[in-house]
């Protein structure tokens, strides 16, 4: 279990949903506000911003091995360059803080180096995600589990033995509450890499909370993922495709991200439990399931037959396990076409 604020992540209590703002808002911060506002009409439980400067990701180099990947969205632009544009000011956050916290928001980021966790701090963010290229930088996951507060750590680009040493980090130093994001670096992500069942996987290896960072286009992914065991949801989230956001082409738009949230919660409705029982509603139902009835007049003494004698709608006869058994037997009184058949009327006597 995992508590943020005081919204409570378990397995038996509604999935936690985070719109990811990243670099959506253009550097526009009445953007950033309008967003905002519409991730909570869109039913998001929480917004999470990206805390970075280029210089705390990278340098500022022409060298090739500072270029994007030639598989992503950006390649061939410098990481440097591609950073400067997707930065959140860091004079915005305490405002939008209050924006999100207004409208009945989480509010938390992702840090990527240690004067970023010093910056959220300042404003007492309740929980920390660690992006899936910093799951190797042990000394940012270990600054942010000594605050004692939530982490949520995205597996992306991870090794197994990447996971066990994050994990270690946050447990060393007494932090216990962690969750795991089944993520794919790749945006978009191609359906045939997600591997939603590594999310089961996820779950029995390490006895944690895990949920999904998706970047996949449309919502089908995150949907399903809820039915695999997901409780946490982080999709990223833009007011319009249309606009400049350099996340744009795997982000949702309102109207999708809200389609998304519904088709969670239906799909939480339709879980259930893992039990299998027959619910009131079916025990009625029951009435209407297959019966012996008479379906031609017969009397004293006629042989039940498979012309006179069916399994038919509704249940209120015999149950269709004695046909076999009364097949041939004599019918002890008289009865009319619709009767529903019962032990009492045929003899078993030779």
């Amino acid at each position: 279990m995992m508590i943020i604020n005081k919204t409570k992540i378990s397995e038996n209590d509604k999935t936690y949903i985070i719109a990811e703002l990243s670099a959506n808002h253009e550097q526009n911060f009445d953007l950033a506000v309008k967003t905002i506002s519409a991730m909570k009409d869109s039913g998001a439980d929480a917004v999470k911003l990206q805390t970075y400067t280029p210089d705390a990701i990278t340098i500022d180099s022409d060298q090739p091995w500072f270029k994007t990947r030639e598989d992503s969205l950006w390649a061939g632009q410098k990481m440097y360059d591609l950073y400067k544009k997707g930065e959140t000011p860091w004079e915005w956050h305490s405002q939008l803080q209050k924006v999100a916290v207004e409208l009945g928001m989480d509010f938390f980021s992702s840090p990527f180096d240690l004067k970023s966790v010093d910056l959220l701090e300042s404003i007492n963010v309740p929980a920390y995600k660690i992006a899936s290229l910093e799951i190797t930088d042990i000394p940012l996951i270990e600054k942010c589990a000594k605050t004692c507060k939530p982490i949520i750590l995205s597996t992306g680009i991870a090794r197994i033995e990447d996971i066990d040493l994050a994990i270690k980090t946050c447990m060393d130093v007494g932090n216990e509450n962690l969750a795991l994001l089944k993520c794919t670096s790749a945006y978009p992500t191609p359906f045939e890499e997600v591997n939603l069942r590594q999310i089961d996987t996820l779950k029995k290896k390490y006895n944690l909370i895990v949920g999904l960072s998706d970047h996949t286009l449309g919502i089908e992914v995150p949907i399903a993922s809820v039915a695999l065991g997901a409780r946490i949801i982080e999709k990223h989230f833009i007011l319009s495709r249309k606009g400049n956001g350099i996340d744009r082409d795997f982000s949702l738009e309102p109207h999708e991200f809200k389609q998304m949230v519904e088709a969670i919660r239906n799909v939480e409705k339709a879980m259930g439990i893992k039990e299998y029982t027959v619910t009131p509603r079916m025990k009625l139902a029951q009435k209407s399931c297959r019966s012996l009835f008479i379906v031609a007049d017969v009397v004293k003494g006629d042989v039940l037959t498979s012309t006179n004698m069916r399994s038919i709608r509704p249940g209120i006869g015999l149950h269709p396990k004695h046909y076999k058994n009364i097949l041939g037997k004599k019918v002890k009184q008289d009865l009319i076409r619709g009767t529903p058949l019962e032990l009492k009327h045929v003899c078993f006597e030779r």
